[in-house]
């Protein structure tokens, strides 16, 4: 699957917001670029569907949501070589993260209507005169496609309402900008909504870095990326590989869940 990332945001010309942290629910330059992976959801269901899973494959109780997240959601390896897991490595099962109203992320009890959701947390440890990078891999299985659909307008809303938010207490996430995109249009044809944002991440003592979370729909299911790159990582070096990451992941929600 290949999915292209709109350039406007990472050039700063897209409407602020507010990015998640590495433990969030689930940019680019001024041109486009086309890496293996989508950007994010705009909040609206499209007319017509990128992807129309099988009925019978589309998860309906938590067990099935667990089994599809936990086959979607990329380990250390899926990262590329050297990644290996942070610490912690994953979520606290049965929970999301949630933004509070001081814009911090917790981690709360799944809510009526989520079936599941899983985040992994990886890392590529620094080396060969460059920083580390720090990536998450997440996905959500709702009941509903209007359940999966409210999570990625949530997240243009969080963007707005908390332009800067702290993933952790000592660490920010800074500058926020967002941007939602549909299927059908111009940049995308690859989910039925995406939202990409773009920010700076701040760490204790540490330089600002940059940030970019991307988050796609496919019906009942959202999956979404999050690169944190060290000094020495280009900005399309770090685009490209989240883009990819999350195009790989929209690929197996779809091998779940097409019939035969």
């Amino acid at each position: 699957m290949t999915l292209v990332v709109a350039g406007s945001l990472l050039a700063g010309c897209s409407t602020q917001g507010a990015d998640g942290g590495s433990s969030r629910r689930t940019g680019s330059p001024a041109h486009t670029a086309s890496p293996e992976a989508a950007a994010p959801p705009s909040g609206g269901s499209s007319a017509t569907p990128a992807f129309t899973p099988d009925a019978d494959l589309v998860p309906r109780t938590s067990k099935d949501g667990q089994d599809l997240v936990d086959s979607v959601v990329f380990t250390p390896g899926d990262w590329g070589r050297g990644f290996v897991a942070q610490n912690p490595a994953a979520s606290t099962p049965g929970t999301w993260a949630v933004l509070d109203d001081n814009c911090r992320w917790e981690r709360e009890k799944l809510p009526r209507g989520v079936l599941a959701s899983l985040s992994r947390y990886s890392r590529l440890p620094a080396g060969a005169g460059k920083g580390a990078v720090r990536v998450t891999a997440a996905a959500t299985a709702h009941s509903f496609a209007l359940g999966a659909d409210e999570q990625l307008s949530t997240t243009l809303e969080e963007v707005l309402r908390c332009p800067e938010q702290r993933p952790r207490a000592d660490e920010r996430i800074t500058g926020l900008n967002s941007l939602g995109t549909p299927f059908g249009s111009r940049e995308q044809d690859y989910a039925d909504d995406s939202v990409l944002e773009s920010g700076q991440y701040l760490g204790k003592g540490g330089k600002a870095q940059p940030y970019l979370w991307m988050v796609a729909r496919l019906g009942t299911v959202v999956a979404a990326v999050s690169v944190t790159g060290g000094q020495g990582h280009t900005p399309e070096e770090l685009q490209k590989l989240g883009s990819t990451a999350l195009g790989q992941m929209l690929g197996r929600v779809q091998q779940r869940l097409k019939g035969k």
